[in-house]
């Protein structure tokens, strides 16, 4: 059994507009470039035919993988989420103990996550320490530099 993959409406749909372009344009861009590649002659020695070849491999594992996403994706509805503790789609305002510093972030799936717009994955070392914890709560993170410790200052939708 796959695991479930919680998305927002938004990232839903951005998924399903991705998967739609791999199989048409992506396919068809891939079919054609095989097919120049194959005019070419000799397939034994053709890298251009190798190339295209691989990519159309990446390609189908790359749909593959947005299908098998789909398949698990359960649409998170924001009005139905709990704000008492830390889940999927909270939005978190946390502060680094030891730095005195103040964040907020927006948990979200592997497939949304974005630092830049300060959306972490849940799977994220951040992610899961937070998971659960409630206000006024000590998050305990085990990261590759050490332990850091979150105090959860608030949370919202």
């Amino acid at each position: 059994m796959s695991k479930v993959s919680y998305l927002t409406p938004e990232g839903y749909e951005k998924l399903k507009a991705e998967l739609e372009e791999l199989k048409t344009t992506g396919r068809s861009e891939v079919a054609a470039a095989i097919a120049e590649a194959r005019e070419k002659g000799d397939l034994s020695e053709n890298a251009e035919y190798d190339a295209a070849k691989e990519a159309q491999g990446l390609l189908e594992m790359k749909i593959n993988e947005l299908d098998k996403v789909m398949a698990t994706a359960r649409v998170l509805d924001s009005s139905q989420l709990d704000t008492s503790q830390v889940t999927v789609l909270s939005k978190v305002t946390i502060k680094n103990l030891k730095l005195k510093k103040e964040m907020t972030y927006h948990l979200v799936s592997e497939s949304e996550a974005d630092l830049k717009t300060g959306k972490i994955s849940v799977s994220s070392p951040i992610g899961k320490g937070l998971l659960g914890k409630k206000v006024g709560e000590i998050a305990q993170v085990e990261t590759p530099r050490g332990n850091i410790e979150f105090e959860i200052l608030s949370i919202t939708i």
